[in-house]
């Protein structure tokens, strides 16, 4: 990029571009303005240039300054407008050489050197990551795709369901439990550990994760000595809480999250910037063996970080395949989502992929109908759920069933509710699950028919 420390950047106002895309909703007109701007950036203007920096440290998802909250000034004019001040404390803010009251102070500082239109309009909403425009970084690199500008795309790798792949399940593969949990990357350098989400959000509520990770990033390093890379590196990861709801709860808490007895099950490593151009090329059983290295390390040193097990079977057998259905049945039982399979020679692919298969044991209760339920919105005046009861293996199950039915059904059965109670359905389902109060209910629960010979 430009030098962006250069004293041109001095004495310019930016404000004005984001008043432009602030002065319609129009998409067309949005892009049209950035397309403006650029077209000024290439002969030379300052602002527009300054304006398109800003753009990309407000929207790049790898820049992150560590700070919620920045206080608006008012009355202040004929400021020096120190814009190179300004990027250079935000890149003091992202490798956390500042922080706390330090941060807070550097801030306060930087903010008086600025009109309150420009800093108000522009520098707050640069640090907290939010133009607050209508725009996005779809929209920038609608205009920006093939220049300096460009927003990198913060993407993972992600799983197809392996019922639409049948004929992938075959070779050796590798099986892992498909935990409960949130994923979470971890950006791991030598100042900072910051954890995302895998759309690119932050996550501020993990503290002690990110903290033990940046401990341990010497025994990372070390057990990836072996492989492609020692510098910034990324790991791939669920965060796991005593249940989904609580975790959730705890992740997007504005303030006092209690999240101390959480864990991290790592279960793929790889460069940062690999992961920005789009994929690692390391095969998959090479990855797990890096990651193996340090797992006896971060059982003895944290209760926090975790490898993920798993097993190896071969699916081009009936043996494998028993073995595959076993293990996801075991899963399910201990209260897992499912598995995950993944071919042991496929690379890192930012995108969903059929080289990782998402696989779920369904299981197919009888039960009868005690009562049927009228729907709400489109589903007024019709069917929404039918209550269902039984025991199975002496559990008492109680479950409300909304899907798996087709418009006609529901209208059939809410006009016929009198001879529907008291009819045997088969229910299928993901598990059975059971709350605090030992009920028992399903998860997923979803129609299948009715049993006549019931």
């Amino acid at each position: 990029m430009n030098n962006f420390s250069s004293d041109r950047f001095q004495n310019i106002s930016v404000s004005g571009w984001i008043q432009q895309l602030e002065s319609s909703d129009s998409r067309i007109h949005k892009e049209t303005t950035i397309e403006k701007a650029l077209v000024a950036a290439k002969i030379g203007d300052a602002s527009a240039e300054a304006f398109l920096f800003n753009c990309y440290q407000a929207y790049n998802p790898f820049h992150t300054f560590h700070v919620r909250q920045v206080s608006e000034v008012t009355g202040q004019t004929n400021q020096l407008n120190n814009w190179p001040k300004f990027w250079d404390m935000l890149a003091s803010l992202r490798a956390r050489s500042i922080t706390g009251g330090a941060a807070r102070q550097a801030i306060l500082d930087c903010s008086a050197e600025f009109d309150d239109v420009e800093w108000n309009t522009v520098c707050r909403r640069v640090i907290t990551k939010d133009l607050r425009c209508g725009i996005s970084e779809k929209t920038l690199n609608k205009v920006l795709n093939t220049t300096e500008y460009k927003i990198p795309v913060f993407a993972c790798q992600l799983a197809q369901d392996s019922v639409d792949q049948p004929k992938k399940l075959k070779g050796i593969k590798r099986l892992e439990c498909k935990l409960d949990g949130v994923r979470v990357l971890a950006v791991v350098s030598d100042a900072s550990c910051v954890l995302y989400s895998r759309n690119g959000k932050v996550f501020e509520n993990f503290p002690q994760i990110a903290t033990a990770i940046l401990k341990q990033r010497k025994a990372f390093r070390y057990g990836f000595s072996h492989g492609d890379f020692f510098g910034d590196f990324v790991l791939d990861g669920e965060i796991v809480g005593e249940s989904f709801q609580k975790l959730m709860k705890q992740a997007h808490r504005k303030s006092d999250a209690v999240t101390d007895s959480m864990v991290y099950h790592i279960f793929d490593a790889l460069p940062l910037a690999a992961l920005k151009e789009g994929h690692y090329n390391a095969p998959q059983h090479k990855r797990i063996k890096q990651l193996e290295s340090v797992r006896s390390v971060l059982q003895e040193e944290t209760d926090c970080l975790r490898v993920m097990n798993g097993l190896d079977v071969d699916l081009d057998t009936a043996e494998g395949h028993d073995i595959m259905r076993r293990f996801a049945e075991d899963a399910v039982a201990q209260g897992f989502e499912g598995i995950m399979i993944k071919s042991l020679d496929a690379p890192y692919l930012c995108k969903r992929s059929d080289s990782w298969l998402k696989y779920k044991p369904v299981y197919d209760y009888d039960l009868k109908v005690v009562a049927v339920e009228e729907g709400t919105g489109k589903n007024t005046g019709k069917m929404g759920a039918l209550v269902c009861e039984g025991t199975d293996q002496d559990k008492f199950i109680r479950v409300n069933v909304g899907s798996g039915f087709s418009d006609i059904q529901r209208q059939d059965y809410w006009d016929n509710r009198v001879k529907v109670i008291g009819q045997t359905v088969v229910i299928l389902c993901d598990a059975i699950t059971q709350n605090q109060k030992g009920e028992y209910s399903m998860r997923f629960p979803r129609f299948k028919t009715f049993r006549d010979d019931k």
